[in-house]
């Protein structure tokens, strides 16, 4: 399945299995290669994945009176 494609639970159920491909070690470095290319991909993927879902999020605050509001999701770090 292409990273394009894919959740964010796949892609990162994705990335641990290669992880734990690259520390067993027993991998030849061609595949070492593409597989950290492929997790690579999988990152930029989840980030943008993670950025767009961010762009959505809302904050409820309250107002003055003590009625929800609704406010923009700012970073606050």
């Amino acid at each position: 399945m292409n990273e394009k494609n894919m959740t964010f639970e796949q892609s990162m159920q994705r990335l641990e299995q290669i992880v734990r491909a690259m520390e067993r070690g027993d991998v030849a470095l061609d595949e070492s290669l593409k597989l950290f290319q492929e997790g690579t991909a999988l990152v930029r993927s989840c980030g943008k994945l993670l950025d767009d879902a961010e762009l959505q999020i809302k904050k409820v605050t309250a107002a003055a009176d003590g009625s929800p509001q609704m406010e923009d999701f700012a970073d606050e770090a």
